[in-house]
């Protein structure tokens, strides 16, 4: 009879118990974390790509289709937007948040700078069509003073 009564309380104290899946769920935490900053360090270091495009499309010959040199120079400036908005709305969910919550967050992210990555391909891709170059395959920045 005694142990009947402690039963639920056995239960409770059971279910308090931390889950094993906690660590498993903090390692996708930071791994999701990290493939969307990621992500956006790499788009970042095409950043200088997007304004080098922009001046060599403002600097086109006369005889350049000027609607076409507009319009890729506005997808340049479109996919730095993109960055720039993407990252002052960026912001890391606080520990306190449960973890479903935040994981979901960083999918979002990750869905967000993906877009953002597909501007700037398009974008570059587009500017350098009309220039008739190719891409630069880590080419150091002109700017970097050596």
């Amino acid at each position: 009879m005694i142990t009947l009564r402690f039963a639920p309380l056995l239960l409770v104290l059971a279910a308090c118990q931390p889950s094993t899946s906690q660590p498993e769920t903090g390692s996708q935490l930071a791994a999701a974390e990290q493939t969307v900053l990621a992500r956006h360090d790499t788009l970042m270091a095409q950043m200088d790509q997007l304004y080098e495009l922009r001046q060599q499309l403002a600097k086109a010959p006369p005889a350049a289709d000027t609607v076409a040199v507009g319009q890729a120079r506005r997808a340049l400036v479109g996919a730095e937007n993109g960055m720039m908005d993407w990252m002052h709305r960026y912001r890391r969910p606080a520990d306190t948040v449960a973890d479903a919550r935040r994981l979901a967050y960083y999918a979002r992210q990750q869905e967000r700078i993906d877009s953002v990555g597909r501007l700037f391909e398009s974008s570059q891709a587009a500017a350098r069509q009309l220039l008739g170059t190719a891409p630069a395959a880590a080419a150091p920045s002109s700017s970097v003073i050596q």
